[in-house]
């Protein structure tokens, strides 16, 4: 038996397979449910329930997922080139951490230009901290994924230093928080009395930028080749060390938004526990896409609405809520196999 590489991908495979490697998850998870005593179509149910079965439930799914899809769009974007950017949540967070410095500075202005300044001030932060260890890379070897991996705990440590010092509420009692955003720069609700709010515009334009970029222009021409064989891309003329630097800008950018958005839209204010891994999250997401940006959002509404809806179902059937992340991580293998399936066939001899 041998792997045969398929000369052109059927669209009905292509189509078919991120689905069916989510059933393929599910099905294997029913295995743990049973030995925890549940039956698994029941604890399907009340997680489909949870996370869809009314207007607020289907609203906490999508503002979950409004994160991890900037978070995924930022792994896709830099694994396309072959840049393993493992630092989308110290990304996040210094985004948070700028959007909050400018949110709060008093500065006067009418939503119109605040909201826009704040998201662009957190893009920004994302952006230039990944481009050192991208500049590390291209001029030095060193390898991105513990250089971005390591940058992570020193931006936690940063925004720790900030929100006991110079950056907390004093009306916070000595708890580790910034002063909330003015009201200016804080996104507006999509649907009243519920947390959605216009980060979820923002990230599907986004999306569709990324898609856009990478199908349309000669930009995303150069990204996908360099992806695909960087030195035949140098050879063909192209600059592969600035089209990586581009990337990485582009990928912590669009990581610094996701911690603005979820700053200015949901909480308000900067806390140590903003994120619970969304960046790491966001590797799944992307993944699971198979680095398709359109993809992104679909497979980061399904992530989210697993965290969702096994909170709901834990309290109904008191089976602990990390079955969720049993699934997530399950549907990551089985969505790798089912990558394999696409891009190659079993032959004989």
């Amino acid at each position: 038996m041998r792997l045969e590489a398929r000369a052109d991908l059927p669209l009905a495979l292509a189509l078919a397979a991120p689905p069916a490697a989510a059933l393929a998850a599910l099905g294997l998870c029913a295995l743990p449910l049973l030995l925890a005593g549940a039956d698994p179509l029941r604890a399907y149910g009340l997680i489909l329930q949870g996370a869809a079965g009314s207007l607020f439930a289907l609203t906490e799914t999508v503002a979950r997922a409004i994160p991890l899809m900037l978070t995924g769009l930022a792994v896709a974007v830099a694994f396309r080139t072959r840049l393993w950017n493992i630092g989308a949540e110290g990304q996040l967070y210094l985004g948070a951490l700028a959007a909050v410095a400018l949110g709060t500075a008093g500065l006067g202005l009418p939503p119109l230009l605040l909201v826009p300044l704040v998201l662009i001030a957190g893009a920004a932060a994302g952006g230039v901290w990944m481009l050192g260890p991208a500049w590390l890379k291209v001029r030095l070897g060193v390898d991105e994924v513990v250089t971005t991996l390591l940058l992570n705990f020193v931006v936690l440590l940063l925004v720790g230093m900030m929100l006991e010092g110079p950056m907390q509420d004093p009306m916070s009692l000595g708890w580790p928080q910034s002063a909330p955003l003015d009201d200016a720069a804080l996104l507006p609700r999509l649907i009243e009395r519920t947390r959605l709010h216009w980060g979820l515009i923002v990230a599907l334009a986004a999306a569709v930028a990324c898609w856009v970029t990478l199908a349309r222009t000669a930009t995303g021409f150069e990204i996908r080749a360099v992806g695909a064989n960087p030195r035949a891309a140098r050879f063909a003329g192209m600059a592969v060390d600035r089209v990586m630097l581009r990337v990485a800008v582009i990928s912590g950018a669009l990581a610094g938004l996701a911690g603005a958005v979820e700053v200015a839209g949901l909480k308000g204010y900067l806390t140590q526990d903003l994120s619970p891994g969304y960046g790491y999250a966001g590797i799944v997401v992307a993944t699971l896409a198979q680095l398709h940006p359109l993809g992104v959002l679909l497979s980061a509404l399904f992530v989210a609405a697993i965290f969702v809806g096994a909170d709901s179902m834990s309290r109904a059937i008191g089976i602990s809520s990390y079955i969720a992340d049993l699934i997530v991580a399950t549907a990551l293998l089985t969505m790798l196999l089912a990558g394999l399936v696409t891009r190659y066939r079993i032959r004989r001899g």
